[in-house]
C-alpha cells in the first residue's frame, strides 16, 4: 500500500471515529463545554491630547466621578487608565467602581446627579495598591474587581488626583456627564460635593470584563458621527450602544460580543487636528489604528466610519481617501483582524460657524468613494449607510426624521436606524 494511500484511510478512520464519538455524546445528553472565561473589552473611549478647558488645566487635590456605559456584562471588571498624551507622569491616589443611584444607565433609585448606589462601591487596587503613578506617555490597568457588571449599564468610576496632573489625557465630547470637586470623594455615594460638570472623559480609556461569551469584541473606528456627537446627553443613544443592546437581543443564547466606540468630534483619516490647531480632535485614524483598534482587549472585528471630515475640511480628493482606508483593511488584516466599511452619510446644508460647508463639488468625492467601498473587495464587507439614512426625495440629504438639525449628524432616532443596519452576521 502506498503512503498516501494509508495516509487517505487513517484520516477517514479518524474522521468516522470523531463523528460517531459526537453522536454518542449527543445521544446522552450532554452540552458543549461551556466557553473558556476570558477577559473582553465592554467600553472604551479613543483619548486626545489637552486642547481646551478643563483638559488643560488637569485635577489638582480634586475628585473626578465619570460614567460609562457597558456592552456586554461579565462577573468580573478592570479599569484602564490612560496618560498617553500627558507631559508629567499622573498619580491615582484612590479610585473606586460602583453602579450609579439613578434611573438612566440602566440604574435604579432617585438619587442625585452623581450618586452612587449604597453598598456597590468597589476599591480598584493595582498590583494591590491603591495608588498608581503612570508615567508620561504611559497607560495601565488595574486589578481584577469581583464585581457583576450587567449588559448595557451604567458603571460609575471615580479617581482622585491629590498631586497636579497638568494637562489631562481625554475624550471630549462624551454624551456623559463626569462631576468633579475638591477632596478625596471616591467611597462617597453622594455626588453633593462634586459640583462642576463636564460631558468629557479624563485618563479613563477602557473597561474589561471578564465572561464566558467567547465572542470577543467588535471596535468602531471613526469620526464625529460614529462618536454619537448630537445624541441625547446620558441617555446612551449612539449607534454602538444601541447595536450592543441589538446583540444582548439577538445573539444566539445571548452570548453577544463586546461593542466599543472609538470614535472621535473631528477625525480624519489622514491628518491630525493639530494641523488646525484643535488637538482635542486627536491623531490621524491610521497613527491611532494599533493604539486604538488592535489594542482593545479581545477585538476580533472593527467598523470603520471615516471620510467626510476628510472631505469638507481636509478638501481630500478621492484617491487619497480611498488609499488611506485600503490601508486601513491591509492594517486590520496584518493583525488577524476582520473589517467592515461603512459608506459616507449625505451631508447637503450641513453648517459650520454659521458658515455652509456643502457644496456639489465636494459631495462628487463622497460619491466616490462610496462607489468604490460598494464594490471593493479590500474590505471584509461594507455597511451601506448611505442607503439607510439618506432622504429618497433627496439623496444628498439626511432623512428629516434622522436630522439633528446640523444635516450632518444623525439624532437618537438616526443612531438606532445605524445600529439596527449593521448585518449580524458580520459581528456575530
Amino acid at each position: 500500500m502506498s503512503p498516501l494511500r494509508r495516509r487517505q484511510m487513517l484520516l477517514a478512520l479518524v474522521t468516522v471515529a470523531t463523528i460517531g464519538a459526537t453522536a454518542l455524546v449527543a445521544a446522552a445528553g450532554q452540552k458543549e463545554p461551556p466557553n473558556q472565561l476570558e477577559w473582553v473589552a465592554s467600553w472604551a473611549a479613543a483619548m486626545a491630547p489637552a486642547g481646551a478647558g478643563k483638559s488643560t488645566q488637569g485635577f489638582a487635590n480634586q475628585t473626578i466621578r465619570q460614567f460609562v456605559h457597558t456592552s456586554v456584562g461579565g462577573e468580573k471588571l478592570r479599569i484602564r487608565l490612560s496618560n498617553r498624551f500627558g507631559k508629567q507622569p499622573i498619580t491615582i491616589a484612590q479610585a473606586t467602581v460602583a453602579l450609579p443611584f439613578g434611573t438612566t444607565g440602566g440604574g435604579t433609585g432617585t438619587g442625585g446627579p452623581g450618586d452612587l448606589k449604597p453598598g456597590s462601591i468597589k476599591d480598584v487596587m493595582f498590583f494591590g495598591q491603591r495608588t498608581l503613578t503612570i508615567p508620561a506617555g504611559g497607560n495601565a490597568v488595574s486589578d481584577p474587581i469581583d464585581m457583576a457588571v450587567p449588559a448595557s449599564h451604567d458603571i460609575a468610576v471615580s479617581l482622585y488626583f491629590e498631586q497636579a496632573t497638568g494637562p489631562a489625557t481625554w475624550h471630549l465630547a462624551a454624551r456623559e456627564t463626569a462631576y468633579f470637586g475638591e477632596g478625596n470623594h471616591v467611597v462617597s455615594p453622594s455626588g453633593a460635593k462634586l459640583p462642576e460638570t463636564r460631558t468629557s472623559w479624563f485618563f479613563l480609556s477602557g473597561l474589561d470584563v471578564l465572561n464566558r461569551n467567547g465572542k470577543g469584541a467588535v471596535a468602531i473606528l471613526g469620526d464625529s458621527i460614529a462618536d454619537g456627537f448630537k445624541t441625547t446627553i446620558n441617555a446612551d443613544k449612539r449607534w454602538s450602544d444601541l447595536l450592543a443592546e441589538r446583540l444582548n437581543r439577538e445573539a444566539p443564547g445571548g452570548l453577544a460580543p463586546g461593542v466599543v466606540n472609538l470614535g472621535m468630534v473631528g477625525n480624519r483619516l489622514g491628518r491630525d487636528g493639530s494641523d488646525m490647531g484643535l488637538a482635542e480632535l486627536g491623531v490621524n485614524a491610521s497613527a491611532r489604528f494599533h493604539s486604538d483598534v488592535v489594542a482593545q482587549t479581545g477585538v476580533r472585528k472593527v467598523i470603520v466610519l471615516l471620510g467626510i471630515n476628510d472631505i469638507w475640511i481636509s478638501k481630500d480628493q478621492p484617491d487619497r481617501i480611498i488609499a488611506q482606508l485600503q490601508q486601513l483593511a491591509a492594517l486590520a488584516h496584518q493583525a488577524g483582524l476582520q473589517i467592515y466599511a461603512c459608506t459616507i452619510t449625505p451631508w447637503n446644508a450641513f453648517v459650520s460657524g454659521e458658515e455652509v460647508k456643502y457644496t456639489p463639488e465636494l459631495d462628487s468625492v463622497r460619491l466616490s468613494v462610496n462607489s468604490y467601498l460598494r464594490t471593493s473587495m479590500d474590505f471584509d464587507g461594507v455597511i451601506d449607510l448611505d442607503s439607510v439614512m439618506r432622504n429618497p426625495a433627496e439623496p444628498t440629504k439626511l432623512r428629516p426624521e434622522y436630522n439633528s438639525g446640523d444635516h450632518i449628524h444623525p439624532n437618537d432616532a438616526g443612531n438606532q436606524a445605524m445600529a439596527d443596519a449593521v448585518p449580524l452576521e458580520m459581528v456575530l
